[in-house]
């Protein structure tokens, strides 16, 4: 029986050429469709959920489909229109067991039942078909129990449609059910989305994709390898269409066998071993042996941006297996990609991972747009290896605070420190730092290790000189900021403080009317910084004494008073009339009272002065 033939009870799996020689081809996309549930890859919750909902007799008035391409949008709805409309010479309900094929089963599967309507909204639009749609729901089915709307790509419909439609999908009449499918859920209007039982399907795990092409290759009798089925199931991401059509196209190109070299060369993929040879090189800071293992793969047909999304990939794998170790059992991965990754994710911290993954990220949309995409590739190489020989942040920040020990020599231009006699050592990866119990970051680069390496400890950066000032009094802390050409601060000290009580690791003083509010805090920061020990600076409820400019503008009047009480000035005054007292020196004053006893002032108002 050809496939166009009327439905019977045999079974619908599509017939392949060897069943006449006059059959076109069909390929694998559409030859192994599946026809039931049960051969839905990756649906099981969806499947689930209509078991139940057939089961109890609540089935919804309309779907809602959503996924990415390939995911069996289109299929899920054709099967669910054949479940609807399931009738056999025993069974005459809806139903999801599938397993005899009923009397509209082939037709609906093959899209010709004339109860059964498939639309594709992105060409039919506007209001016009939804109104063509909701003139025809009011008459029933011809011949089957259910007058199915199967409507693709839904998001494509203009807002007058949407609108047109909601009515009539909020109360569609008995006999009519409504099927949407798409893959941009966000464009529907969720007035339309409410209305709708909806269902995501997932993408196929990539482990469940290998096991369905490997059937399929079983039932063509095409020998396929195993990591050529893991190219395949990693290249379609999560499409079981697409991994089909590339498995088509692998035959087509393997000549009936497909091996991982063909599938590597038809899509321009890099050898999965290499690239974590690669990345290797660039961990290291090995820029030449980067380079060249980037040429090599180049030259054998791999696409420059190609390189670094695997590389980026392998760096994301690396990454995820430092926090889920299982994730070394996914089918896709080759025993290369396993063994090689989980070493570098027990070696290698998040932040340097990290640091490798935002480079890439940025380095790969370069490599896309460039006019040279093998210059702009490998300048993102030399920065990745490069960076290797950078420390992160946090020991950057150690080191210069001279506690962050280093083992090994300094690092020569690939990034390969020398030991202490300038050798290699041994041939041993290793890494230059090793993990802190608290997380801490090491360097990025991979090293070979010597076989003796001296541990090296930075020489602790000399502190800076504290001034050892005893603080007795408000002129101490003057003096103490002089010392550290701190001027406003000195100023301030002198104006706004009022002393209360100074202690050794204690202050406690109150402040005049127009002191900064935050003064306290920064005679404190400041006094520890001097000092090199913490002071306890409080503000005391008690007036306090005179402040130091308070102090020296009354020793100043007594000076000038005293001066004029001198004999000798008297004289002088008296013998230059309009002469007048602009300054007080004292010769014999202490060193320490020089910087109060020399500050020239206006003498005061008096008005019998001459």
């Amino acid at each position: 029986m050809s496939e166009a033939g009327n439905s019977g009870p045999k079974s619908l799996e599509p017939k392949g050429p060897e069943n006449g020689k006059t059959a076109a081809y069909r390929v694998l996309a559409r030859k192994y469709r599946p026809s039931n549930f049960s051969e839905l890859v990756g649906q099981e919750p969806m499947v689930r959920t209509l078991t139940n909902a057939f089961a109890s007799g609540r089935i919804a008035q309309a779907w809602m489909l959503t996924g990415v391409r390939g995911v069996g949008k289109t299929t899920t709805a054709r099967i669910l229109a054949r479940a609807l409309n399931y009738k056999t010479s025993t069974v005459d309900q809806p139903s999801v067991d599938l397993s005899v094929p009923g009397e509209h089963c082939q037709a609906i599967m093959e899209g010709r039942h004339v109860d059964v309507i498939e639309m594709d909204a992105a060409s039919h639009t506007g209001i016009d078909d939804i109104r063509d749609i909701i003139e025809r729901v009011r008459y029933a089915p011809v011949s089957a129990r259910y007058k199915v709307y199967i409507i693709d790509e839904v998001h494509m419909l203009s807002t007058q449609a949407f609108n047109g439609l909601l009515k009539t999908l909020e109360e569609p009449p008995p006999h009519v059910k409504f099927i949407f499918a798409t893959t941009e859920i966000r464009k529907v209007p969720i007035t339309v989305l409410s209305r709708c039982q909806r269902f995501d399907l997932r993408r196929i795990d990539a482990g469940a994709l290998v096991a369905h092409l490997s059937a399929i290759a079983g039932k063509e009798g095409i020998s396929v390898d195993d990591d050529a089925l893991a190219m395949i199931a990693r290249a379609a991401e999560g499409s079981a269409r697409d991994s089909l059509s590339i498995l088509d196209q692998a035959i087509a190109h393997g000549a009936g066998s497909v091996s991982a070299e063909a599938v590597r060369a038809m899509l321009g993929l890099a050898d999965r071993a290499r690239i974590v040879d690669l990345f290797e090189h660039v961990m290291k800071g090995d820029v030449a042996a980067a380079l060249a293992e980037f040429r090599t793969q180049y030259d054998t047909g791999a696409d420059p941006a190609a390189v670094l999304t695997d590389l980026a990939e392998f760096n994301h794998l690396v990454t995820r297996l430092r926090f889920v170790p299982t994730a070394m059992d996914d089918a896709s991965l080759s025993q290369d990609e396993r063994q090689r990754g989980a070493d570098f994710a027990a070696r290698l911290s998040v932040r340097v991972l990290s640091r490798t993954w935002q480079m890439l990220l940025k380095g790969i949309p370069e490599v896309q747009s460039s006019n040279r995409p093998v210059s702009a590739a490998e300048m993102v190489l030399i920065r990745l290896a490069h960076a290797a020989d950078l420390p992160t942040l946090d020991e950057a920040l150690r080191s210069l605070e001279g506690a962050a020990p280093v083992q090994g020599g300094a690092p020569r231009p690939n990034g390969t420190p020398t030991g202490p006699g300038g050798g290699n050592g041994a041939s041993a990866v290793a890494q230059t730092r090793m993990p802190t119990g608290s997380g801490g970051a090491q360097t990025m680069r991979l090293v070979e290790a010597t076989s003796a390496p001296a541990a090296f400890v930075a020489p602790p950066q000399p502190a800076a000189e504290v001034q050892q000032v005893p603080l007795k009094s408000l002129a101490d802390i003057v003096a103490l900021a002089d010392a550290q050409r701190d001027i406003a601060f000195k100023v301030l000290v002198k104006r706004c403080i009022r002393p209360v009580r100074i202690e050794p690791g204690r202050i406690d003083v109150s402040l005049t009317d127009d002191a900064p509010k935050m003064l306290l805090n920064e005679l404190t920061t400041k006094l520890r910084a001097w000092t090199g020990r913490s002071w306890l600076v409080s503000l005391s409820k008690e007036e306090g004494g005179q402040t130091l400019a308070e102090m020296e503008s009354t020793k100043r009047e007594n000076a000038f008073l005293d001066a004029k009480s001198d004999p000798t000035v008297a004289a002088i005054l008296a013998r230059f009339p309009g002469a007048k007292i602009i300054d007080v020196r004292i010769p014999d004053a202490p060193e320490a009272d020089a910087a109060e006893a020399e500050v020239p002032v206006e003498p005061p108002a008096d008005d019998d002065e001459p």
